[in-house]
């Protein structure tokens, strides 16, 4: 009976280790490959950028202007997985209805270099927005979209910034909240290296913020996108959609939720 516990001891020892040295891998599941041209990928109104990080990384992004000069810009930070390419197909319904798009992609993902952490996401995240105000696009103009993980993302650079509007797509509270969730045996409070503590930096956004989140999602139980908007400030609109799940939520109109909601912003 001691042999078979030391042994269960032993083995949990084991996985702690392994998830420590191994979570980011768990946590992150890029598209390392170039995602090829705009065109490629139906999105033949942006281009090709090359963006510099405050960590010296040349980053790629693509980027189609609004149709009038003064008009907003969408600034896509996307999930965990995949890369850009994956996301240009869900940006067309805002490029066609006006809005200017800026697709941000991430250290180690889509053929950048870098590891990926919590403060690299957060790094490439500002160089996108050091870009567009360089570029004569200022904060007034920026609309911050956060998808799943990119809701991190998008969540510190509102705070940082403070544009006008915040999307936020099957968002956490934190995503140690999410790993407590999926991996309730481990300690992972402990373990957890790149926690986007939402909930924490929320509290300082003045951005009217809209969250869509699907009621039936198992990765992002919908409990932690209700748990953010709790501590949100207003203006704020939260739309559960039926039947959604993690993934789908554009074949539930989540784009024509967006923008409608986008079109009744002053």
């Amino acid at each position: 009976m001691m042999r078979i516990f030391y042994f269960l001891i032993v083995w949990y020892i084991a996985v702690i280790i392994m998830v420590w040295f191994g979570q980011r891998t768990l946590q992150y599941s890029p598209n390392r490959n170039y995602p090829g041209k705009p065109a490629d990928n139906h999105v033949a109104e942006m281009k090709e950028l090359r963006v510099k990080t405050e960590d010296g990384l040349d980053l790629l992004a693509w980027f189609a202007p609004p149709q009038k000069k003064d008009g907003k810009v969408i600034i896509l930070y996307h999930g965990n997985a995949g890369h850009i390419g994956n996301r240009a197909g869900k940006m067309r319904l805002f490029i066609e209805a006006g809005y200017g798009v800026y697709l941000c992609e991430y250290r180690g993902y889509g053929g950048n270099r870098g590891s990926i952490s919590e403060e690299g996401l957060y790094n490439d995240a500002r160089s996108a927005l050091k870009w567009l105000d360089a570029n004569e696009y200022p904060a007034s103009q920026w609309i911050l979209y956060g998808e799943s993980i990119g809701s991190g993302p998008a969540v510190q650079m509102a705070k940082e910034f403070q544009p006008g509007l915040l999307v936020l797509e099957s968002p956490f509270s934190s995503a140690l909240d999410v790993a407590k969730d999926m991996y309730f045996y481990l300690p992972v409070g402990l373990l957890m290296k790149d926690k986007f503590d939402n909930m924490s930096r929320i509290k300082d956004v003045r951005s009217s913020l809209l969250i869509v989140h699907g009621e039936e999602d198992k990765i992002i139980p919908q409990s932690f996108a209700q748990k953010l908007y709790a501590v949100a400030n207003h203006p704020k609109q939260l739309v559960m959609i039926d039947s959604g799940h993690h993934n789908d939520l554009y074949e539930h109109h989540a784009g024509h939720i967006i923008l409608e909601w986008l079109e009744t912003q002053p």
